[in-house]
């Protein structure tokens, strides 16, 4: 029965309501209350759907009113929508509040909203994009966790997750510098809250991302947010060969490390960033590195002839 349950996730596209409906008869976050950012596409949609299917009760938030209000549809009463720009910190306050008014706590917060920002060089960096990017990315982060905290250290017990990357652990990961560099932020920003709050029983980690099949790429070179959320195929096809593992990775890819974070399963982990990449900062692919070996050999016998 588990098998064929995670079986019917593990496929790109969105679940049917049969198939949620199906995921709550034993799911792994029965009884809890999350609140989910960005969950109008991606990431964020692929975890509202997988969070109420494992039993979640959720409150979504994203910019674009029509696509949430659909999910909300669609997932039925475990879910509700509230328009939010998570960048002004009386919508992250009420957002927060919502859960607690309407389900009584909450148990997840996932700080999951993001997006692009301005390629090219140092010194072609514009303020006003710099600092919107610094507000949409790591603001955001800190608005969410500071209302979330009052509520979970009442509780006891709590789990933040703060969508991380994994330019923000290496230098050239991301088309933008100041993507990297927000990203670092968040990272090391989960480290310090979850010192602070692990104290209280709340925990407080990170989920980094490789190259993950979504319209972020698509956004980030400039195309219209529609035209970009019908690139993830392209994605797909680009990055098979990025890391070891031969594909590119999925959203649903991380919506599950998101439910691991947000169970009890985990419930002795805090201050971590998980990297979900598929190895692709572990090192050279194996291939990679034996194609090289063959190469230099073959210069050796040509210097020695």
């Amino acid at each position: 029965m588990e098998q064929a349950r995670l079986r019917c996730f593990r496929r790109p596209g969105i679940l049917d309501s049969t198939e949620i409906n199906r995921g709550t008869e034993m799911g792994r976050l029965d009884g809890k209350v999350a609140v989910i950012t960005g969950a109008t596409s991606g990431i964020g949609l692929h975890t509202a759907e997988i969070f109420v299917a494992e039993g979640a009760k959720i409150v979504v938030a994203g910019r674009r009113a029509p696509e949430g209000e659909a999910l909300a549809r669609k997932l039925g009463a475990n879910c509700i929508f509230r328009q939010t720009d998570v960048t002004v910190e009386e919508q992250m306050k009420g957002l927060i509040a919502l859960s607690v008014e309407e389900f009584g706590r909450i148990d997840c917060l996932f700080n999951n909203a993001g997006g692009p920002a301005q390629t090219g060089g140092i010194e072609g960096l514009e303020v006003e994009r710099f600092d919107a990017a610094m507000a949409t990315l790591i603001r955001s982060v800190m608005l969410g966790m500071k209302h979330a905290a009052p509520h979970m250290r009442k509780q006891g017990s709590g789990s933040i997750i703060n969508n991380g990357s994994i330019a923000g652990r290496l230098a050239g990961y991301s088309s933008s510098m100041v993507y990297s560099a927000a990203k670092a932020a968040v990272i090391h920003l989960t480290k310090c809250v979850a010192m602070e709050l692990g104290e209280a029983n709340v925990r407080v980690n990170s989920i980094s991302p490789g190259a993950i099949a979504t319209g972020i790429f698509g956004k980030a070179l400039g195309l219209s947010v529609e035209a970009a959320e019908k690139t993830p195929a392209v994605m797909r096809e680009v990055y098979k060969s990025a890391q070891p593992i031969p594909r590119a990775g999925l959203p649903e890819d991380i919506a599950y490390a998101a439910v691991f974070l947000a169970s009890d399963e985990s419930s002795f982990i805090n201050g971590h960033d998980l990297v979900v990449d598929g190895a692709m900062i572990g090192g050279r692919n194996w291939s990679q590195q034996q194609q090289g070996y063959v190469t230099l050999r073959k210069a050796f016998d040509q210097g020695a002839g």
